[in-house]
């Protein structure tokens, strides 16, 4: 069991305040074959969703509620999709175009940087390597080898596209990004706007009176709608039908949601938009900074539209700093904060192991942690920022701006502290225990339940995953 001193040393470290909810989380790391402690900090994250939704149900006048997370189901949930079963075919199908082109590789300087095709860098990409596009992984690999890593790192960010040399986190930590992301708490709330207070009214579920629209897509912010869902939240998802996506990736994060379809660059879609937002509670978006201003959609210009309203941002390099505008994913996280290099470092592979990264022959070469760590863990410290928000607007009213961060959550997992008695071959083992089975759009669908309990309002998903756009674009009333 977790002792509660490394509970609240943990919060602490992560700049938030210590709950006084009853928590216990059972179990500890290591879960899976990394130096970083992936079960407990995750269970840590649930547990922070737990405790404010404890907060809001004593508000509604309920008695305090019991906190449970086992850290084995904590750490099988930052890679969820992989348990993710149903009847819908090839559920990797669509990834595989993303494989050749998404590695950490060595450069000729004998330094490494990750690149990362995403769903719109490929060609650009390849013409700075001046290969073709779907070249294999030997001739990007021979073609990143024969560039000097920040060399390259340069001409992917003159032309906007991703890519980042990896760093130790000395390097990472005097860098200009890395101090301005230093000196803020992982999760950021921000007034920005006067309102009226908003009671969070009683309900069949804590968060029944809720509404949300998810603006999102892979993998954070979708997991952090998905977590209010799991409380009863009226969650609209919405995607434009003409941008690509990733099956698996949409079914996991999609429990307890609702599917729209707008396209934000047709006044229809628009017009859809427009016509949800002054009953929306929490916004939540994932568009490159900027991206959703330009459309009228950014944080003030809501709070404008729904004085109250709870803005919810995430990014890769934070929202503040000279990376604040880059593009990035999961392996930007590790690789720049020093994850990936202190991974390859203290749980190196075997020379002939399948390895998971074209790094060079050294098998202490960087390499990303065995889990989706900043992706879903970010999510819940969204949530819990969202459910904070929540709390100060039927307090105090106002509008509310919540910003999190995947590299701030890896910052905040290297100051968790590393473990020195980890074993080759240590795997997560059978999860069964903490899957469920239910009837679907998609056929019969067996997937990882809600990692959090509570001892009065238990978590769950009202409604099972359902294709994108497959509902109409109205609240439930």
């Amino acid at each position: 069991m977790m002792k509660k001193e490394a509970l609240e040393a943990a919060i602490q470290l992560a700049g938030l305040d210590t709950p006084d909810s009853n928590i216990q989380i059972e179990g500890s790391d290591p879960v899976y074959y990394s130096p970083f402690r992936l079960g407990e900090g995750a269970a840590v994250a649930h547990a922070l969703v737990g405790a404010k939704i404890d907060e809001i149900c004593q508000m509604q006048g309920l008695p305090p509620q019991n906190i449970y997370v086992d850290t084995r189901h904590a750490a099988a949930s930052l890679s969820s999709y992989n348990w993710l079963e149903a009847d819908v075919g090839d559920l990797t199908a669509n990834t595989r175009g993303f494989s050749n082109m998404t590695h950490i590789f060595s450069c000729r300087d004998g330094r490494f940087i990750q690149l990362h095709r995403s769903f719109r860098d490929g060609p650009g990409i390849a013409q700075v390597l001046d290969i073709d596009e779907q070249a294999d992984l030997t001739t990007v690999a021979a073609a990143v080898r024969r560039r000097d890593a920040f060399e390259l790192e340069a001409a992917l960010i003159d032309r906007n596209l991703t890519g980042a040399v990896v760093r130790d986190s000395e390097e990472w930590n005097k860098h200009q990004q890395g101090m301005t992301l230093a000196q803020k708490p992982i999760v950021e709330i921000t007034k920005i706007g006067e309102a009226p207070p908003e009671p969070i009214r009683t309900g069949e579920r804590p968060l029944s009176d809720v509404r949300v629209l998810d603006l999102t897509r892979v993998l954070a912010g979708p997991t952090s709608a998905r977590t209010l869902a799991e409380h009863g939240a009226d969650v609209l998802h919405v995607s434009s039908p003409d941008l690509p996506t990733i099956e698996r990736f949409e079914i996991d994060t999609g429990h307890g949601k609702r599917q729209i379809h707008a396209d934000l660059k047709t006044e229809t879609g628009l017009m859809v938009l427009n016509t949800l937002i002054p009953r929306v509670d929490v916004f939540s978006q994932g568009f490159r900074k900027g991206a959703l201003d330009r459309l009228g959609f950014g944080p003030a210009q809501l709070a404008e539209l729904r004085p109250g309203v709870i803005y919810v941002s995430e990014n890769c390099y934070g929202h503040e700093g000279p990376w604040a505008m880059r593009p990035g994913w999961e392996q930007f996280a590790q690789s720049t904060s020093g994850i990936a290099k202190l991974n390859g470092e203290l749980t190196p592979l075997e020379p002939d192991a399948n390895r998971a990264v074209t790094a060079g022959d050294d098998p202490g070469a960087p390499r990303l942690a065995p889990a989706a760590m900043n992706d879903y863990v970010t999510a819940y410290f969204a949530a819990y920022g969202a459910l904070e928000a929540l709390k100060r607007r039927a307090r105090g009213g106002g509008s509310w701006h919540v910003q999190v961060s995947l590299t701030q959550s890896a910052m905040w997992f290297l100051k968790l502290g590393v473990l020195t008695d980890v074993s080759v071959g240590q795997e997560i083992g059978d999860v069964r225990e903490f899957l469920e089975t239910r009837d679907t759009p998609y056929g019969e669908m067996t997937y990882l339940r809600p990692a959090l309990e509570m001892s009065s309002t238990q978590p769950y998903w009202a409604i099972s995953s359902r294709p994108l756009g497959s509902d109409t674009a109205e609240w439930l009333s």
